[in-house]
């Protein structure tokens, strides 16, 4: 296939990102059913809860951890789209506190639309992503698609003991959040051809950081609960968290890091019609209080995050000891905690002020 003009990934799907997962209430019906499972044991994580990855005791203390993801491209660069998904995709072992192995490809691929030297280095993109991580892009499995995606199937390794879970935390514990929400926002502007190019690269750079910090946090008891916050946007990962602990949750509106460039877009109603699926499905969940600017917030709170940050619930008392490790990894502005959990009441989130 041979064309003159630069190609835009972004333009043959329909979808972007990890907003493409499927809106939580659908998936909710999709995920029932009425069938006897045989209870393994030695599955410490499965289908039973709503966690980022699947956890299997293989002895000695220690577990594997094995997860999958793939989208359809969120930037129209392929290598920058092959990084992305890799990092997305690796960080769900690291949401569960553990030690990335090795990956196997994930790839569709229009053949008869896109040249397949465009798929050769979304490879590479992954195959970058991977080697920072200190892993192998070991193979994988290939199909001619109608649309474009891309992503890995990860195994991890931890030790039982540091296992972190998304519906272990407790009354009153902190919650942290380590990157700034917005990236569906300004990746829709660039889609349809809006953004400002003093904003080029700034979703992108971020999708591509890895989310390290995760095995380092799986170490420290301080830390009870942990997942990243990806396609259901902060609300819908957090209403995870909390419904999976039995707790609802208060957020502090001001302390929550947003992407500047992403509150413009937002106010000109420039948000991924993920954005609205998300809400739809949990929005008789959350209330606001007064003071908040509710439709700021309605437009980025359910924002789809791709390889989004880490949101950490920590016990109050060893909250020191997770800001010195952010100190030290890099994440100093994100010391500050975004809310707490509280005691279950009938909304799941507060918003406040």
């Amino acid at each position: 296939m041979a064309t003159s003009e630069p190609i835009r990934l972004t333009q043959f799907s329909h979808g972007a990102g990890c907003g493409c997962k499927i809106a939580p209430a659908v998936l909710e019906q999709i995920l029932q059913s009425n069938q006897s499972i045989p209870n393994d044991l030695r599955l410490l994580v499965g289908n039973s809860s709503k966690d980022d990855a699947a956890v299997y005791d293989i002895g000695n203390g220690h577990a594997i951890i094995s997860t999958t993801d793939f989208f359809m491209p969120i930037v129209d660069d392929a290598f920058s789209f092959g990084q992305i998904a890799s990092a997305n995709a690796i960080s769900d072992v690291y949401a569960m506190g553990g030690k990335p192995l090795l990956a196997i490809a994930i790839l569709g691929w229009p053949v008869e639309k896109l040249p397949a030297s465009l798929a050769q280095q979304v490879l590479d993109g992954a195959r970058s992503i991977c080697a920072e991580a200190g892993i192998p892009l070991a193979g994988g499995h290939s199909i001619d698609s109608h649309e474009p995606f891309f992503g890995l199937a990860v195994n991890g390794l931890l030790q039982q003991d540091q296992l972190k879970q998304n519906n272990t935390a407790n009354e009153g514990d902190l919650l942290f959040l380590t990157k700034p929400i917005g990236v569906g926002v300004l990746t829709t502007a660039e889609k349809r051809s809006l953004l400002k190019e003093e904003h080029n690269g700034i979703a992108a750079a971020q999708m591509k950081q890895l989310n390290k910090l995760g095995e380092l946090l799986g170490k420290l008891s301080a830390v009870t609960a942990m997942t990243d916050v990806t396609g259901f946007g902060l609300l819908g990962h957090l209403i995870e968290m909390a419904e999976g602990s039995h707790l609802s949750a208060e957020l502090s509106y001001q302390h929550i890091p947003f992407i500047d460039a992403a509150k413009e877009y937002a106010a000109q109603r420039i948000v991924p019609d993920a954005t609205y699926r998300n809400w739809n499905s949990y929005n008789t969940k959350v209330s606001f209080a007064s003071g908040v600017n509710v439709m700021e917030a309605f437009n980025l709170l359910p924002d789809p995050q791709t390889n989004g940050g880490l949101l950490i619930a920590v016990k109050p008392e060893a909250v020191k000891d997770v800001q010195t490790l952010f100190q030290e990894q890099g994440f100093a502005k994100f010391m500050q905690p975004i809310g707490r959990f509280v005691a279950q009441t009938e909304k799941i989130i507060h918003v406040l002020a």
